[in-house]
């Protein structure tokens, strides 16, 4: 699908030196601080890395895939280099397409990390679209979630082949339900990330309309996707809550809608349009940022998104007292009291290696699962 020679070409806002804590969700950008402070941890990395075979997984998709650029795919490979232009990155990653129906994305790999996007996004998005799902992967690898993303992966093997050992594997298994709870966020982080490649919230969340309901959207209607949101969060009673819960353990990704809503609460905050006017974290801005200020904000964003919740679960236990706001964000204040002792204040917007209402404005004009989305 490509979008009509006609249409008006739309001008983006180069976000000249930005950082990728300018679009992190709190409790990613917290989580991923306090990865990076444990001491020893670049070594486990590397260990992780040697196991992994970092060059066998790159000579899989070299083998497999076909890379994209000027010759191959030059349409991808034009709006992936616009992503990154708009998130000023000077030098572009490998990017490959595969041979899968779905539509999909993933960026992968530790020491230089590269990307892989599925032939069915190809066929089933238009232009607007797969630009913001290709800034979306460009925004995973500034973040440096490839490292920790292909770490999550190893250690959901090993929980596979460690079944059999009960304790073993149910540490393995804890480590890797907390992963999963990070990389839901750094999902949402990413989101936005591909927003702001793109500029265009209309298509970002069409995009999300894809991803639950495949490339027609010809008979959907962008409000009804939005009440749909709302009753998933607010619908039923505590047995519902109990599902829900359930339904996400195991998951690497956000749910499709709700992740569409969660970017919908992000442009109504302000927040997109702060970035596009220019107020944003530089890359080389100096001042300094601390691990401890980092995990007080995811602490406090769990707390924000427990008030906000109309789920019943949540409700009931806003009722019960006060304190229930506190209860959700006392794990993150622990584990910021940890890390107190092993943080160092880093530079505010400092890079890891490269490793209006928009459902509202949409007007029916724009109507046009698997765990690996995007």
């Amino acid at each position: 699908m490509t979008t009509d020679e006609s249409a008006p070409v739309r001008r983006r806002v180069v976000l000249t030196g930005i950082s990728s804590r300018a679009w992190e969700h709190p409790a990613d950008r917290g989580a991923l601080a306090a990865l990076r402070e444990l001491r020893g941890f670049d070594d486990v990395l590397k260990a992780l890395s040697g196991l992994w075979n970092e060059r066998a997984l790159r000579l899989e998709y070299l083998g497999s895939a076909i890379r994209v650029d000027h010759r191959q795919y030059p349409r991808v490979y034009r709006l992936f280099a616009e992503a990154a232009a708009s998130l000023d990155v000077a030098e572009l990653p490998e990017l490959f397409v595969q041979y899968d129906r779905s539509i999909n994305g993933m960026c992968i790999g530790m020491s230089k990390p590269f990307i892989v996007i599925n032939s069915g996004a190809l066929e089933l998005l238009d232009d607007e679209e797969l630009r913001c799902l290709l800034g979306h992967e460009i925004g995973h690898l500034l973040s440096g979630h490839a490292v920790y993303r292909t770490m999550a992966m190893i250690l959901q093997d090993w929980a596979a082949r460690l079944a059999w050992l009960p304790v073993g594997s149910l540490a393995l298994r804890a480590i890797a339900a907390g992963l999963r709870e990070w990389w839901r966020k750094a999902e949402l982080s990413a989101d936005r990330a591909g927003l702001l490649a793109g500029q265009d919230p209309h298509a970002c969340l069409r995009l999300g309309m894809k991803l639950a309901g495949g490339g027609d959207l010809s008979e959907i209607d962008v409000t009804a996707f939005g009440e749909q949101a709302a009753e998933y969060d607010r619908a039923g009673d505590l047995r519902d809550s109990m599902i829900k819960i359930g339904m996400v353990l195991d998951r690497t990704h956000p749910l499709p809608v709700a992740r569409a809503a969660a970017l919908r609460q992000w442009i109504d905050s302000g927040e997109y349009q702060r970035i596009l006017s220019g107020e944003y974290p530089r890359r080389d801005d100096q001042s300094a940022s601390s691990v401890r200020d980092d995990v007080k904000a995811a602490a406090d964003s769990y707390r924000e998104s427990f008030a906000r919740s109309q789920d019943p679960l949540m409700s009931l236990l806003r009722r019960l007292g006060d304190g229930a706001g506190d209860w959700v964000g006392a794990g993150a204040d622990r584990v910021r009291d940890w890390v107190s002792g092993v943080g160092r204040p880093r530079a505010n917007g400092s890079q890891p290696p490269p490793t209006g209402d928009a459902w509202s404005d949409a007007t029916n004009a724009d109507r046009d699962r698997g765990d690996e989305q995007p």
